[in-house]
């Protein structure tokens, strides 16, 4: 999973994007930098303490970080282009160290500018398309025409819509139009994680902010943190970083909060192997069949698929262990169109 960071200059996108992977500043130069950051699981550690594996690696977000270049966050936009997600920081501090650009402060009215930027740019794309589709109308023979003025309707249609502030996602789109426009990576059509950027002072506002948030933008992913607070607790050992937190009333971190949400917003799940004394998890979307889940782990698998060993999570620990798993019959064989629960522990069965 890859998602993208952007924000306005100030935003504290950067303090956020050092919080969830560790890294620090970017090299000169640069308009973009990627980090990574393991997912939380604790199934994985209960899995550890079971089957205590040689190894064992937890499923990783790849975040990347936007810097702005001189030409502005129009400039910088390709680099996030392929991502699967967006989080959108969001400034909502006061901190008369690092003035706003804007002078005052008003969260809604930067988050208007970002999403009108991200929209200006998927109209720019498909303005391109649509120049190529008329240069390709001249020459194209007759019985070609048909599927280029369908194209062509089409496109506008979304067009017209993203130009009265309609994003591709909220577009009633038909399913083979909506497969079409996958090829074009539009930024509107990508869900959107809203990251409040408070500072330390409204973090018992938390809830409150969120909730009022979440009432004005009900179609948006949302959460509020503080990440300069959470870029300092991430230089801190576990033990203290975590009792910090706690004297603030904080439940969990802000990353990991980050990581679950951006989770469900993309409708991601986890299954689990182990092969040769490493224990993985993998990430894949939810009703992904055991074929292309295969593929995940490794490619030959996939090509020389045969079937699954399957067993739930919570099956397992019934077990206990594998051998005893098969032994009481919780371990199911699952065919290619199987579609991989979340929690499952599988083991792949492959000829090449």
């Amino acid at each position: 999973m890859e998602v993208g960071i952007i924000g306005l200059p100030q935003s504290g996108k950067s303090s956020l994007f050092q919080a969830l992977t560790g890294l620090k500043e970017g090299a000169p130069g640069t308009t973009f930098r990627m980090g990574v950051a393991r997912v939380p699981d604790p199934r994985l550690k209960k899995l550890e303490e079971i089957l205590r594996p040689k190894k064992a690696v937890p499923a990783e977000v790849k975040y990347i970080d936007v810097l702005l270049p001189p030409k502005g966050l129009a400039g910088a936009l390709p680099a996030i282009q392929r991502a699967d997600a967006l989080v959108l920081v969001i400034r909502a501090f006061k901190n008369d160290a690092v003035p706003h650009p804007q002078i005052n402060l008003d969260p809604r009215r930067d988050l208007e500018a970002l999403s009108l930027e991200l929209a200006f740019s998927d109209i720019a794309i498909l303005e391109h398309r649509l120049e190529k589709l008329a240069l390709q109308l001249k020459a194209a023979p007759s019985l070609e025409r048909e599927t280029i003025h369908r194209e062509q309707s089409f496109l506008l249609g979304v067009k017209a819509a993203l130009e009265k502030e309609t994003p591709v996602r909220e577009q009633a789109l038909p399913e083979e139009g909506a497969r079409a426009l996958e090829s074009f990576a539009l930024f509107t059509a990508k869900p959107w994680l809203l990251v409040l950027n408070i500072g330390e002072e409204d973090i018992p506002r938390t809830q409150a902010l969120e909730e009022e948030w979440r009432a004005r933008y009900p179609k948006l992913g949302m959460v509020a943190l503080c990440a300069r607070l959470e870029k300092e607790l991430s230089e801190l050992p576990e033990a203290e970083a975590r009792e910090f937190r706690a004297s603030l009333g904080l439940k969990e971190s802000a990353p990991d909060r980050l990581i679950r949400l951006s989770y469900e917003l993309l409708g991601l799940i986890s299954f689990f192997t182990v092969v040769s004394g490493e224990m993985r998890a993998w990430t894949v979307r939810r009703g992904t069949p055991a074929l292309k889940a295969a593929g995940k782990v490794h490619t030959d698998i996939e090509r020389g698929f045969i079937r699954a060993e399957v067993i739930g999570y919570e099956n397992f620990l019934l077990a206990g262990s594998l051998a005893e798993a098969r032994r009481k019959g919780l371990l199911r064989l699952e065919g290619k169109t199987y579609p991989v629960q979340d929690g499952d522990i599988v083991t792949f069965l492959f000829n090449i």
